[in-house]
């Protein structure tokens, strides 16, 4: 029997090309960055995650990351080795620890973001009209105005 081509609708059509811009960028973004900055995919999410002057728990940074909370005490561990961030206990309650960053790990973390948010060729290669075009659809598709 003959396959049949799959009918989609436009929308599932956007969403693809969507998907194809952003899984399809060779060597994949995360990895590329987290290599740059010698720490691991997941270690590179917590620093983008963390916000100067705020502190999360380990188990809110956890569901946070998406990562297990067993995971990220090791990589806790080795990013305060690095100095950027610091762990202490919440007041109150010693077996709850606060994660924060530190200054450099704020100045890494300013340094993560702009390598994250720069767009990728097939982006930076439209024209400026087109960019502009996208960025006021995308806003629609997520509500902002």
């Amino acid at each position: 029997m003959a396959s049949t081509p799959v009918k989609t609708d436009t929308a599932t059509e956007a969403w693809t090309l969507v998907l194809a811009l952003f899984f399809g960028e060779r060597p994949p973004r995360i990895p590329r960055i987290a290599a740059e900055f010698d720490v691991s995919p997941m270690a590179l999410k917590m620093l983008q995650w963390l916000e100067p002057g705020v502190e999360m728990t380990m188990s809110g940074l956890a569901e946070r990351i998406y990562c297990d909370a067993s995971n990220v005490t090791g990589i806790v561990d080795r990013l305060e080795a690095r100095a950027l961030i610091e762990r202490r206990d919440k007041p109150g309650d010693r077996r709850v620890k606060l994660i924060g960053l530190t200054a450099e790990g704020e100045r890494w973390r300013e340094q993560i973001l702009e390598r994250l948010h720069e767009p990728p060729e097939p982006i930076a290669g439209l024209s400026a009209s087109d960019q502009r075009a996208l960025r006021d659809v995308l806003r629609r598709a997520l509500g902002e105005n």
